[in-house]
Parts: C-alpha cells; structure tokens; sequence
C-alpha cells in the first residue's frame, strides 16, 4: 500500500494529472511482478543459506538487507553507474534523474551489457559451483548433475567453466565492447571468488577451538547481499526499458523485493526445503539460466516476461518432482 502511494504521489508531481498518477502506480505494479517472477529462484537460495545463520543475522538480513536492497541498488547503484558512464558526481547524476530522465536512461543503458557480464558472471560461478559440489548425493536430473559433480572433483573447475563461457560470448560482442564485457566479468568471477574465500576463511577460522557462529553468520550476510545484486542487476536495467523513472523503479522493485523477503520468510519458518527433496536442485537451475539469459541478452534481446517465467516453470517442475518423490517414499 505504501508503494502504491508513493507511485501515485510521484507520478502526479511528474504530470500534474490524476490520469498520470494512475498510469505510475500501473507501471510500479507491473515492475513489482517482474522483480517477484525474476528472484522467486532468489528467494528460495536466499532460505537455504538464512537457515544456517543466527537469528541476530537473520534480522539484520530482513532489515538491514531490504535498505541495501530498495535504496542500495534501485536508487544508490543506479546513480554511482551513471556518475561515472558520465563522468559527473551523484549528485549532478541525481538532477539528471529528476530533470532530464531520458538522457539519464540513455547513459544507464550504455551500460548495460558490462553490468549484464558482471552478474552474469557471479550467478554462473553460484550455480557451478552447486552442480560441481563432488560430494552431493541427492540428483534430481541425473543425466546433468552427475557427471558435472564427477568433474567437481577437479580444484577451481567451475571458475575455468566461468571464464571459457565469458571467453565464448566475447566473441560475439562488438570490438569495441569486447574488453569491456571481459573486463567486467572477470570483476564478477573475482568479486565470487573473494565472497565465497571470506565465508569459506570464517567458517573454518573458529574450527580446532569452537565455531563463532556471528562471524559465520556475518560472512553469509555479505555473500547473500552480493548474490542479491547480482539477481537485481537485470530487474534494474530491464525495467528502464519499461520507464525511465528512477524513482518508479525503486519503488516498483522495491515493493517486488519486499515480497521476495516475505517468500523468503516463509520458506525458512515452514520448513519447506526440507519438505520439496528438489526445490534446491529447481532453484540453482534457474539461477544458472538466468545468467546465460544475462550473457545472450547481450547479443539479442531476450523478452523480460520470458526471462521471469521460465524460472518459475524450472521451480515448479522441481516442487512436482518432490511431490511425486515424496509420494512415492510415503
């Protein structure tokens, strides 16, 4: 309801009409259902690590996470990226926004195939490094997961994966981007490999003695605010295509993020993981089709609405599978 308010007031001092009032809070709603069907994946990978952290760190997660989220990366991000595309501080990158939206969504998506790389590249490494996991022993499509966690086996396969799939999609770049595509995906591998060291460093740090489940808890906290951006980088670009009002972004993919947290809460308060044997499986897939869809979407434009369903299809498929399973295993 908030968010509704809010689009209807911003949208009536842009127009000055009731009629223009209503078409924002139209445009706010349809960005919300876009970022809901683009990060339900997120949310079910978002309960699968809250449950391991404490519940100081949950909170913080839920309250803490959600300003990172909304003002973060719907308002901050977007202002520092078209600061220095640019070259002007954020506060000459805000007058923009507010005064001359359509050269500020101009600068914005000059950027878009070097932000698509970057979290591109972070979600890949995520889902590799799932699917690589050599010591797994549930599989939900046998034929896919088994020899890819045979090849987990070798150290750092995942990241050669990563880095031959940005290779493979350079070559498809204009020369002129190509270095810029590299370039900022391989920030993506670096930036995965640091957060994934840090929790890996934290985790094991406190073993021998005991285990600080804060600094355990700390470190997951970054890792999931990290895969948070990079599950927002193509809500936020994609919906410049929809407006180009900073404002109604934000608050079209702020109201969607706030419900991707309560999807979040439910799942981990229900028990649901436990429950569905491969909504876990369901969802690492859709993470890693999401970042091929980020890489192709950099040669050929990829609908949104088709980018949001077919992760919700690759859940549901895993949630029927774990009924029919757990049906079967009564």
């Amino acid at each position: 309801m908030v968010g509704g308010i809010a689009a209807l007031v911003v949208g009536h001092s842009y127009t000055g009409t009731i009629r223009g009032a209503f078409k924002a809070w139209f445009i706010a709603l349809v960005l919300s259902i876009l970022e809901i069907s683009l990060s339900f994946d997120n949310a079910v990978v978002n309960a699968l690590i809250l449950k391991k952290m404490t519940h100081k760190w949950q909170h913080r997660f839920l309250t803490w996470g959600i300003l990172i989220a909304v003002f973060g990366m719907r308002l901050v991000f977007p202002l520092i990226l078209v600061g220095v595309l640019g070259h002007i501080n954020p506060i000459e990158a805000l007058k923009l926004a507010l005064f001359s939206p359509a050269d500020y969504a101009h600068i914005m998506m000059k950027s878009r195939i070097s932000i698509a790389a970057f979290g591109g590249a972070f979600l890949f490494l995520v889902a590799m490094k799932y699917f690589f996991e050599h010591r797994k022993e549930v599989y939900w499509i046998h034929s896919i997961e088994r020899p890819l966690s045979a090849m987990g086996r070798l150290n750092a396969a995942e990241i050669a994966v990563t880095l031959f799939t940005l290779y493979l999609f350079s070559r498809f770049q204009m020369p002129s981007e190509q270095m810029n595509f590299l370039a900022a995906g391989i920030g993506g591998v670096i930036t995965f490999i640091l957060v994934d060291g840090l929790s890996e460093f934290l985790n094991s740090s406190g073993q021998g003695k005991h285990i600080d489940l804060n600094r355990t808890s700390m470190s997951l906290f970054l890792y999931l605010e990290v895969l948070d951006a990079s599950f927002s980088f193509d809500g936020v670009v994609g919906a410049f295509a929809i407006t180009n009002n900073l404002f109604i972004i934000m608050i079209g993919l702020g109201v969607g993020a706030f419900f991707v947290r309560s999807i979040t809460i439910m799942l981990v308060e229900k028990n649901t993981l436990h429950q569905y044997r491969y909504l876990e499986h369901g969802a690492f897939y859709a993470i890693g089709i999401l970042a091929m869809i980020m890489f192709v979407g950099t040669i050929k434009e990829i609908p949104e609405v088709f980018t949001g369903l077919i992760g919700i299809i690759v859940i549901g498929a895993a949630i029927i599978s774990s009924i029919r399973y757990n049906a079967r295993n009564s």
